[in-house]
């Protein structure tokens, strides 16, 4: 088998010991347990109870908490990782929320909220998978959503109807944003949003919470739902951080977790191309390996040329990530975001193309690594709102949309 270098990038001694304890990791999760977890729909529970096992979803848990208190730069190193096992961009997905959806806890959560749950979720014991915000009538635009949360005494009262919300079947609790000011009665739009947190079994328990899968053709085994809210009664004690504000805490780290975004799309094209590689040198056709053809080393070439740039602007990212200024990562991650889904598309369609008909054989997983590439273009933002960012916060035009 064909070994593709994909260490391209310097790391530093904790990188690398993240590197290493991960791919031992992943040697016992092969190719083709993640080939049928896709096939059957299941949720990889058995990878992430591993990860969970040994500590890794408290990767950005504070040590007074039990967790590993790691930075971006660590992470951006794991995601990379799993995504390049062979597990994709799924793979990374399993998992992704649960250590991105403590930040927020980390940051704005009480202190009793952060003692309770934050050394439970660092020992593996319980999980925050689901971070529930888009809604049907408000995607893209966040200030538009419509779920409210009234206070009523001592508790909040939410109702309301969320989509795309991932792994709540795999999740203890819920991140849930909603309005506690109708849009209508705030000066700024951005303003009257607030974060919850919601146990699922009690809302499960209360009646409050409904949930349907939804259908879909990319990342199998992880499952997105639509959510319904009913006079879901949650104390006043799980809201995270201040009431009305909530909007802003979302911002907050989202930079860092669009470099790890980046960096499980640099996996998923590193994949793609150790695939296409390896069939291009050994499948045979008029006496010699297709891979002695241009038509298929080019492409192969253009696309690891692109994805181990991607992955240098995404590493370089999460290094500034650590003391530079908001708008210079911002920037940083937006065009990593933006070049990694691209490169990974790229190297997905070339592996595709390398393995002829059997490309679209599920035997291969290629055809798994394009339609998951196709998804990073659209989650958790579209290319195209990408570069009206880049257009107006770093060129300087004027705000399109």
């Amino acid at each position: 088998m064909v070994s593709v270098d994909t260490d391209t990038v310097r790391l530093s001694e904790e990188q690398r010991l993240v590197q290493r304890s991960i791919r031992q990791i992943c040697d016992d999760f092969g190719s083709e347990y993640w080939r049928e977890k896709d096939i059957e729909g299941e949720y990889p529970q058995e990878f992430v109870d591993v990860l969970s096992e040994e500590g890794w979803m408290g990767a950005l848990v504070p040590e007074e908490y039990d967790g590993a208190a790691m930075t971006t730069k660590e992470v951006v190193v794991m995601m990379d990782e799993i995504a390049a096992s062979g597990g994709g961009f799924s793979a990374a997905q399993a998992i992704h929320g649960g250590i991105y959806n403590t930040p927020p806890i980390v940051n704005y959560g009480s202190e009793e909220m952060k003692s309770e749950l934050l050394p439970k979720v660092a020992r593996g014991e319980v999980s925050i998978q689901s971070f529930a915000l888009t809604e049907p009538n408000a995607g893209s635009d966040s200030t538009s959503i419509e779920t409210f949360a009234e206070k009523d005494g001592d508790e909040y009262v939410i109702n309301g109807q969320k989509i795309w919300t991932s792994r709540v079947d795999a999740t203890d609790y819920i991140v849930v944003v909603a309005r506690t000011t109708p849009k209508s009665d705030v000066e700024k739009r951005t303003r009257g949003i607030s974060m919850f947190l919601v146990d699922k079994e009690d809302a499960f328990d209360q009646g409050g919470l409904e949930t349907s899968a939804i259908p879909k053709t990319a990342s199998g085994c992880v499952h997105s739902y639509e959510m319904w809210f009913k006079d879901l009664r949650i104390p006043e004690g799980n809201l995270i951080g201040e009431e009305g504000n909530g909007f802003y805490q979302v911002l907050d780290g989202l930079n860092e977790e669009r470099l790890v975004i980046a960096a499980e799309c640099v996996g998923l094209g590193e994949a793609a191309i150790e695939r296409g590689v390896e069939y291009a040198n050994e499948r045979e056709v008029f006496g010699n390996p297709i891979g002695a053809n241009q038509a298929i080393q080019h492409p192969l070439a253009e696309a690891y040329a692109r994805v181990q740039a991607a992955k240098q602007m995404t590493f370089d990212g999460a290094e500034a990530a650590e003391d530079a200024e908001s708008q210079e990562v911002g920037a940083r991650a937006n065009m990593a975001k933006y070049l990694a889904s691209e490169a990974a598309f790229k190297a997905a369609d070339a592996a595709v193309q390398t393995h002829g008909g059997f490309g679209i054989a599920t035997e291969y997983d290629v055809e798994r690594y394009l339609r998951e590439a196709r998804l990073t273009r659209l989650v958790p933002i579209t290319q195209q709102l990408i570069l009206n960012y880049l257009g107006e916060t770093v060129l300087g035009m004027p705000r399109s949309y």
